[in-house]
């Protein structure tokens, strides 16, 4: 298991290849990419904060729970925080398994997890100068 939490572009390459193992037949990656749009407005880019200790156990017992959850060889993630461009990627979640159904709800799972529990907030900058942290009403 590995998770991460960086200020730096995610080193991917790197997480895939935590994912070897030359009993898995299945490796199922998630990359999220930065989008140039969000509920109707054009985006410019975004910034993610985060309370990185807490943050990082919570990832860690996501990761924790998938792998008990499911039958999976490796589980890991890695979530950026700072200032992010349109195609930068934000956040990647990788399972390998014997077989794919277990790669794909793992991570599933723990991208999903990931959103909801993570004390990780976003803001977004709008291309027309304005700014919003995503959530805020």
């Amino acid at each position: 298991m590995n998770f991460t939490i960086t200020d730096k572009p995610i080193d991917h390459p790197s997480l895939r290849e935590t994912l070897s193992n030359p009993k898995a037949g299945a490796a199922n990656i998630f990359e999220g990419i930065v989008r140039n749009h969000h509920e109707g407005r054009a985006v410019a880019s975004l910034h993610y904060e985060a309370h990185e200790a807490l943050a990082q156990k919570e990832g860690e017992a996501i990761l924790r729970e998938a792998a008990e959850k499911f039958d999976v060889m490796h589980v890991s993630a890695s979530h950026r925080i700072g200032h992010l461009n349109i195609g930068d990627m934000a956040v990647w979640v990788g399972a390998s398994a014997a077989h794919r159904a277990e790669a794909y709800e793992a991570s599933r799972y723990i991208i999903e997890e990931i959103k909801k529990r993570l004390p990780i907030w976003k803001k977004e900058f709008w291309d027309d100068g304005e700014h919003h942290w995503v959530g805020d009403t």
